[in-house]
């Protein structure tokens, strides 16, 4: 999704920008590749610089509730210092790293109802401005996709996925929101708990699986919250039996006692490779409550809180048209 808008900042006959990402999803960790049209206005212009900057629709809680908000996790530079002709047009290539712990988005090409965004800012003759959004798709690393397909051959299916701001004690989390994966237990899983939610936080060295259980309450205790962490590589993911190691994963995720709602027991179990090591820590932050009909291949897909993928891809529409809205108001009250 596209939005060409003149530059507010210089009025008419200002300068035009289009980013264009290149088709496919990206991967985090991995390079973003796309191009910067820019067309001249009326007269010639200074560039002093073009930066994309990477923004997420993400949940917060504060006292009076809970709202959603904008969040910018990263920018790049990636042209600037030419006069751009009157009426010239001209393209800017560029490759930039997303952050390894970029959201993901889709999964076997099924939108999760995660929002990210590619904003490109123009700075023209000491004047800035927010020329253009697009909608930014990524797709799983192998060895997350190869954690979801394990999850689904054990029965589990897609509710859904959000993003949340905070942060999550003990780990080596980077960004100010995490994404969790929230899914469904099979009938082996089903009289325990009665949902998972999972949470990647990857690296150029490997990656940290946070998985929670809400935990069914027996005939003599109440329901309850259990936290652990596990490390994985990256390296190999395809000689792993990973249904053994998910297997083992929930196995000790239904055996630790740490309550999530208890004050100074807030624990991980902690699992890499055939070595065990534990972490201390807490998730700070809301939930969000996203709910999409969407899912990956071994994953079970179905509809849940009356919202389906076409709605899905309005409410992605809708983000962007609220940014635009608002920038503009911005523009009329300055």
């Amino acid at each position: 999704m596209v939005f060409k808008r003149l530059l507010g900042s210089l009025g008419v006959g200002g300068p035009t920008v289009d980013t264009v990402l290149d088709p496919g999803a990206a991967r985090p960790g991995t390079a973003l590749t796309g191009q910067v049209h820019l067309k001249g206005g009326d007269a010639d212009f200074d560039i002093e610089h073009i930066t994309l900057e990477l923004v997420a629709r993400v949940e917060a809680e504060h006292e009076e509730g809970e709202s959603e908000g904008v969040v910018a996790f990263e920018r790049f530079t990636v042209g600037g210092g030419f006069r751009l002709g009157a009426g010239e047009a001209r393209s800017v290539p560029f490759t930039v790293a997303l952050p390894w712990e970029t959201p993901v988005t889709e999964l076997h090409g099924q939108d999760l109802g995660i929002v990210l965004g590619v904003r490109t800012e123009l700075a023209v003759a000491g004047a800035r401005d927010k020329g253009d959004l697009d909608r930014l798709s990524v797709g799983p690393l192998p060895v997350q996709e190869a954690v979801l397909e394990a999850f689904g051959g054990l029965g589990f299916g897609f509710r859904s996925a959000d993003l949340e701001y905070g942060r999550i004690g003990g780990t080596g989390q980077q960004l100010p929101f995490y994404q969790e994966i929230e899914l469904t237990p099979g009938a082996q899983y089903a009289h325990r708990i009665t949902e998972i939610e999972v949470t990647f936080l990857a690296g150029p060295g490997g990656m940290e699986v946070v998985l929670e259980a809400d935990k069914r309450g027996g005939f003599l205790s109440s329901g309850h919250d259990a936290v652990n962490l596990f490390t994985v590589s990256h390296d190999g993911v395809e000689h792993q039996d990973w249904n053994a190691i998910v297997g083992e994963w929930l196995r000790r995720l239904l055996e630790h006692r740490a309550s999530h709602g208890s004050p100074g027991d807030h624990g991980y179990a902690g699992y890499h490779g055939h070595d065990e090591h534990h972490h201390d820590g807490q998730r700070s932050g809301p939930g969000m409550g996203t709910v999409v009909a969407a899912g990956a291949a071994g994953l079970a897909v179905g509809v849940v809180g009356g919202m389906v993928a076409a709605e899905v891809v309005d409410e992605v529409g809708d983000f962007f048209e609220d940014e635009e809205e608002e920038e503009e108001e911005a523009e009329d009250e300055g």
